[in-house]
C-alpha cells in the first residue's frame, strides 16, 4: 500500500472512530436527561439507521487530518477540524435537512453549545487516535 493510501485509511478510519465517540455521546447525553435539562430536545435512540451514517461521515471528515496544519498540536487540530462539520450542521443539516432553523436554534437555546462539544469529541478522539497510532 501507498503512503498516501495508508494516511488516507489512518485518517478515515480515526474519523470513524470520532464518529462512534461522538454518536455515543450525544446518545448518552439523551439517556441521561442532560441535553433536556438544559432545554435541548436532542435525544436520539441508538439504532443502526441512527449510527452508520455519523461514522461514515466522521470517517469523510476525518479526511480533514491530511492536510499539513499544526502538526506537533494535535489537540488543537482536533478542536480546530471539528469546526467544519459543526459549521455544516449549523447552516445546512438544521435549517435545510431537518428544518430545525439555523444552528438548531428550534430545539433549544442551547443547542449550538452541544453541537460544539460533541463535535470537538469527534475531533478530540479523531486527533488523540492518530496520534496514539504514531501513524500521522
Amino acid at each position: 500500500m501507498t503512503s498516501i493510501a495508508k494516511k488516507i485509511t489512518m485518517v478515515f478510519g480515526a474519523g470513524c472512530l470520532g464518529g462512534l465517540v461522538n454518536s455515543l455521546a450525544v446518545w448518552l447525553f439523551g439517556v441521561l436527561g442532560i441535553t433536556q435539562a438544559f432545554g435541548v430536545k436532542i435525544a436520539p435512540q441508538l439504532t443502526a439507521p441512527w449510527l452508520y451514517p455519523r461514522i461514515i461521515w466522521g470517517g469523510i471528515w476525518g479526511l480533514l487530518f491530511l492536510l499539513p496544519l499544526m502538526q506537533k498540536r494535535f489537540l488543537y487540530k482536533g478542536l480546530i477540524y471539528s469546526l467544519g462539520p459543526t459549521l455544516v450542521q449549523f447552516f445546512i443539516i438544521f435549517p435545510m435537512k431537518a428544518n430545525k432553523g439555523v444552528m438548531g436554534l428550534d430545539l433549544g437555546s442551547l443547542t449550538p453549545l452541544f453541537v460544539i462539544v460533541f463535535n470537538a469529541i469527534w475531533g478530540l478522539t479523531a486527533a488523540i487516535w492518530l496520534r496514539w497510532t504514531n501513524k500521522h
